[in-house]
């Protein structure tokens, strides 16, 4: 069975271009991988489709509706039966580096 790759993202035509060239369309043509896109947007209950909204509690920015990315998140892992891991992409992360491919290389049953 492939690995499962869910990219949940407000811009998931940004995307599409990115994994059908090079290494990851060859993983996917050789069957490694399967790509899979969710707008988030498609789980704002508004009329305008909203996504984000002010931080609680006052403050600079926008913050993304806990329960639209929650739905999308949902949607997402119902999807595969397999238990998901998430990486949530931010400035304040860790940076992702070859030593953490290959520990999510390992931990999807992949070898080093």
């Amino acid at each position: 069975m492939p690995l499962r790759f869910d990219i949940l993202t407000l811009f998931p035509e940004m995307f599409a271009p990115v994994v059908g060239t090079s290494i990851p369309k060859r993983a996917a043509e050789k069957g490694l991988v399967e790509y899979h896109f969710t707008n988030i947007r498609d789980f704002a209950t508004d009329a305008h489709l909203s996504v984000d909204d002010k931080p609680f509690g006052g403050g600079p920015g926008m913050v993304m509706m806990c329960q639209t990315l929650f739905d999308a998140v949902d949607f997402a892992e119902k999807q595969d039966p397999r238990p998901a891991t998430r990486i949530l992409l931010s400035p304040q992360g860790q940076k992702f580096d070859q030593a953490m491919a290959e520990d999510f290389a390992i931990a999807s049953g992949g070898v080093r």
